[in-house]
């Protein structure tokens, strides 16, 4: 197997250059790009890359949506020999620029009015000295460079080993302060072929990628899949029912993973059963609770021929995953099992998840002193979960250690959100715990000591925090409820 990105991309653009890499909506119709044109964009675009100044090791950030130019854009930075910085596309300017700080990132490439809105002179305003360039730009950038340039990239590409940085995701923890999971290129590729083996992904298929780009289970299991398995990606930069419905059946969808809320989306959208979904056979869900009885639905109503869930965090991707032939209930009350490379086990003290193997991050940016605490001496990495294997080695997640909760799929930190929240006048004490919600599986409700109004909390969040860290719910109290030690004592605030 290569062990490097641009080795993977040079041999899937050799194994069948004419077959569809990418096929994008667009107002004049479908944008098809080639496996071969694919590589020769990518080509162009790390030749810009370098010609700016991006040297080897350098990082670079991407702050868009799902497109098939963030696709070349970040296959160009490992190209270059850089190193990747995906950033969540809902962030507000001022996480962005604490990120490209933190990194001292070379170059960050910014898709401007997203979603309404104005990127661009937004992170100007932070004041951030990060270089940026609009990703709108870079196509006729890349098309205008050399073929000196090229083979300069070229070169680049040849010196990349695959013990060297890929990329760097940014996760946050109960401290509040994001961590940047480091992983190899031997590590992004290979769970990326794990994953693709065992959901069985074929040159044939048409995977549509609704999981954003700058999360692992877009990146490692979309785009890096892609490019192993040969298949044709559909990216969509935000997921909207009535199209997904329309786009499944004109294009013939076989492969599509999300979190619980897609398919829940699916099952209750009007002109559902009018819809031909026959094509898909590959569902692959996880990041939150799935009720046995959706399992069930995707395979009778939806038509999934194999459904499956999985268990997998940024500091190690992918670590369980069901197999297929799991009966409805193994699939949705367990996460499966160890994947080819890797390992479980259960702390006997604490009942903690521990895992190890090939895809556990080689650390966190410039913090030795987190990745000590997260990575042992024998390697096991502390996931935070709590948990339990049964006799055929399936995982059930059970409570966390840690108070993060999950919202539409993506983790969110209560201290993160508290510290900003307490930088409000008025807010002179807060707890952050996840609620049940029907359809984003857990929100935030905000308990607050203070006078500041509960839409002032929200607004502040708002402005500066990305949309599904926001509190949808916010509670006054006179006095939060600590122990003796001074912890907030969450538990009892959740049943509130």
């Amino acid at each position: 197997m290569t062990t490097t990105i641009p080795a993977a991309l040079r041999e899937a653009a050799r194994r069948d250059p004419a077959a569809p890499a990418y096929v994008e909506a667009t107002p004049q119709g479908d944008a098809v790009l080639s496996f071969g044109a694919l590589l020769e964009r990518v080509r162009a675009t790390a030749a810009h890359l370098v010609d700016r100044g991006v040297g080897a090791g350098d990082r670079v950030a991407i702050w868009a949506p799902n497109s098939t130019d963030w696709a070349v854009t970040a296959l160009a930075v490992t190209y270059a020999s850089g190193v990747l910085v995906p950033l969540n596309s809902r962030y507000t300017a001022h996480e962005v620029a604490e990120v490209l700080t933190r990194t001292d990132a070379a170059l960050a490439v910014v898709a401007d009015g997203f979603l309404g809105r104005t990127q661009l002179s937004d992170l100007a305003a932070t004041g951030v000295t990060t270089p940026v360039l609009d990703l709108a730009d870079l196509p006729a950038l890349a098309e205008a460079t050399t073929p000196a340039q090229r083979a300069a990239a070229d070169a680049r590409a040849d010196a990349v080993g695959p013990d060297d940085v890929a990329d760097i995701l940014f996760t946050s923890g109960t401290t509040g302060r994001s961590k940047g999971a480091m992983s190899a290129h031997r590590q992004s590729l290979g769970v990326a072929a794990a994953w693709a083996g065992l959901g069985g992904v074929q040159p044939e298929d048409r995977y549509l990628v609704v999981n954003p780009f700058f999360h692992s289970f877009g990146y490692k299991i979309g785009i890096l899949v892609g490019l192993l398995a040969g298949c044709a990606l559909y990216p969509v930069a935000t997921f909207d029912v009535a199209a997904t419905l329309r786009l499944i059946e004109s294009a013939r969808i076989t492969v599509l993973p999300g979190a619980p809320t897609i398919y829940q989306s699916l099952l209750t959208a009007p002109g559902r059963a009018e819809a031909d979904l026959s094509s898909l056979r590959l569902a692959v869900t996880g990041a939150a609770v799935v009720p046995v009885v959706l399992i069930e639905r995707m395979r009778a109503e939806l038509g999934i021929e194999q459904v499956v869930t999985a268990f997998g965090m940024t500091e190690a991707v992918v670590v369980t995953m069901c197999r297929a032939g799991d009966s409805a209930e193994t699939v949705a009350t367990t996460n499966g099992r160890a994947i080819p490379g890797m390992e479980v086990r259960i702390a006997e003290d604490t009942g903690e998840l521990l895992v190890r193997g090939e895809f556990v991050m080689l650390g966190y940016l410039d913090d030795p002193e987190a990745t000590a605490a997260a990575i042992d001496v024998d390697g096991w990495l502390h996931t935070g979960d709590v948990g339990v294997l049964d006799e055929a080695g399936n995982l059930r997640i059970t409570d966390r250690l840690k108070d993060m909760y999950i919202s539409g799929g993506f983790n969110v930190y209560p201290a993160e959100v508290e510290q900003e929240l307490l930088r409000l006048p008025g807010v002179d004490d807060v707890a952050v715990v996840g609620v049940p919600d029907e359809r984003l599986g857990e929100v935030g409700k905000a308990f607050v000591v203070g006078t500041a109004s509960a839409e002032q909390v929200v607004a502040h969040a708002r402005e500066r925090l990305a949309n599904f860290k926001v509190p949808r719910e916010v509670v006054h109290v006179d006095v939060l409820p600590r122990n003796l030690s001074g912890k907030v004592l969450k538990n009892e605030l959740r049943g509130h």
